[in-house]
Formats: structure tokens, sequence, C-alpha cells
């Protein structure tokens, strides 16, 4: 699983990610965007346009990751789901029963941790498979 969010940064993670899925010759590729949901607070008329906006924005990423992973002998997926990054991505690595994570490092604090942040730290602690942090 290619986890990302909407940075520039996940370009770089979804390269990695699709040299190693040609590496080791990866028969599936799951590629999860998670975004944060449209806060209520917006009202509901503005509400509807935010999150049109937020959709439109994250077929955008998707198509620009895939682009980036480039071709691979996998199937790919691609799945956009609401919700907070890493909740998001071990609940599905645990659902879908994923071999490995691949996610990128770029935002996670220095302080919170020698190379990953507490974002980084909960998922490679706490996911079901390797996890592999890409710089």
């Amino acid at each position: 699983m290619l986890a990302i969010d909407s940075s520039e940064s996940a370009l770089h993670t979804a390269k990695v990610a699709g040299d190693l899925a040609r590496a080791v010759e990866a028969k599936e590729l799951q590629i999860l965007i998670a975004h944060e949901q449209a806060p209520s607070y917006t009202g509901e008329s503005n509400l509807q346009n935010t999150i049109n906006t937020q959709l439109d924005q994250s077929q955008e990423i998707v198509q620009r990751v895939e682009d980036a992973v480039g071709k691979v002998p996998a199937i790919i997926y691609s799945e956009l789901l609401d919700g907070q990054m890493t909740e998001t991505v071990l609940n599905v690595a645990k659902t879908r029963r994923s071999d490995l994570i691949v996610m990128g490092s770029q935002g996670l604090g220095r302080l919170s941790g020698a190379l990953l942040g507490i974002n980084g730290q909960k998922v490679v602690s706490e996911a079901p498979c390797p996890v592999f942090i890409v710089r």
C-alpha cells in the first residue's frame, strides 16, 4: 500500500513505490490518499462546495501519483478516504491485509523522534506489516 497525502513530496514517495513495485514484480499496488473531512462549521451552503473542491483536488493528486508511480506489473487500485492519515492507513492495512506500507516522512517532526514524527512512529509501531518510510 502506498499511503500519501496531498503534498508535493507525495510524488517522490510515489516514484520510490513504483521502483519498488517493479523490482519485486508486485501483483497489486493500492494507493491510499487520506484527507481530513471538510469542517462542518463552514455552513451547509459552503460545505458542499468545500467537499467538491477537496474531491477535485484529490482526484488530481491521484492522477499525478499514478503518473509518478509509472508502469508497474501490478494492478493499481486508488482510493480516496476521509479521515486522519495515521488511523486511516492502519485501518486499511489491517482490513486489506497489506504486505507493506510505503509512506513519506515529509512533514514529520524532527523532535518527535530521531527519524520519524509521532504519526510515522505510530504507523511503524502499530502496523500489521512492514513499513517503508521514504525520505
